[in-house]
């Protein structure tokens, strides 16, 4: 008896933790992502007005500046907003494309295997290969800087991690007895890859999306903070990281505030991956 009511708490306190974790995970993603898409209705002007009167300015001396002003005088709390556009659009976009583009690679070679898989996957171990770093610095010096070269950057990069992933499910599922049976219907390969397979491989997939989005937002804001990401006149949290570097003992709220946006909306985004692997995968469930 005691042991059976050691484990109804144990179920109790995992259910309440993991619906914790989404309600957070939520918040959090949900407030700063709604903001960020609205930002072009709430500040028409990009967050480019400056004041040269409120340069510097600490936070909660003005209602004007609740957060501060950065170097220009232009307020912070309003680029964190508009520069939260930039990174969701990175992350998300990245995400999509990469793991459309490694599906559809992961489906093709492990469906039909032979010499094509061999090919593709070799080429995807070259590609694990190159260091990111070094791909960014490539593709930047010879297409520059700016938002479209950072996604296809990161589409190109992390395409592979999904397609080995896909591969590896897919290996296994196209033995299994509803695939032998739709084949024995002669259905064609299309429709067994696409309605029996693809639909059964989902799980991870969504899973490795959610947490390659908060981690396509950190490279985004370390790539624009090193120069090599959007545009220094666009609004982006990386772009408020590096301009206020050179401020970071006498203005310390130029790069605290951009900093906690990022670590918040990562958290989110990985509070939320935690809770669809929990759900969606139950072999791989957060223990307390």
């Amino acid at each position: 008896m005691a042991n059976e009511h050691s484990q109804i708490e144990g179920q109790v306190k995992r259910s309440s933790f993991r619906q914790f974790e989404f309600v957070a995970g939520l918040m959090l993603c949900g407030t700063i992502g709604m903001l960020a898409l609205i930002s072009p209705l709430l500040f028409p002007d990009g967050g480019q007005s400056v004041n040269l009167l409120a340069r510097l300015m600490p936070p909660l001396q003005s209602s004007e500046y609740p957060l501060g002003a950065d170097p220009l005088g232009r307020d912070i709390l309003t680029r964190i907003i508009v520069g939260g556009r930039v990174s969701f659009t990175v992350g998300i976009l990245s995400a999509l494309g990469a793991v459309t583009l490694g599906t559809v690679i992961g489906l093709f070679a492990g469906y039909y295997r032979g010499f094509a898989d061999a090919l593709l996957m070799r080429f995807a171990d070259i590609q694990l290969a190159l260091p990111f770093i070094l791909l960014a610095i490539t593709i930047i010096a010879i297409f520059g800087p700016g938002l479209d070269r950072i996604i296809i950057l990161m589409i190109v990069s992390q395409w592979v991690q999904y397609a080995r992933l896909v591969r590896g499910s897919v290996l296994s599922l196209r033995e299994r007895e509803f695939v032998q049976a739709a084949r024995s219907y002669g259905l064609a390969n299309s429709k067994i890859i696409f309605r029996h397979i693809l639909p059964n491989a989902l799980g991870p997939l969504i899973i490795l999306m959610t947490l390659n989005v908060a981690n396509n937002i950190l490279l985004e804001s370390s790539l624009t903070f090193l120069g090599l990401g959007v545009d220094p006149r666009v609004a982006s949290w990386g772009g408020m990281l590096a301009e206020g570097r050179n401020y970071a003992q006498s203005a310390w709220w130029v790069t605290v505030f951009p900093g906690l946006a990022i670590m918040m909306t990562v958290l989110g985004l990985n509070m939320l991956g935690d809770w669809l692997r929990d759900n969606l995968d139950p072999l791989g469930r957060t223990r307390l």
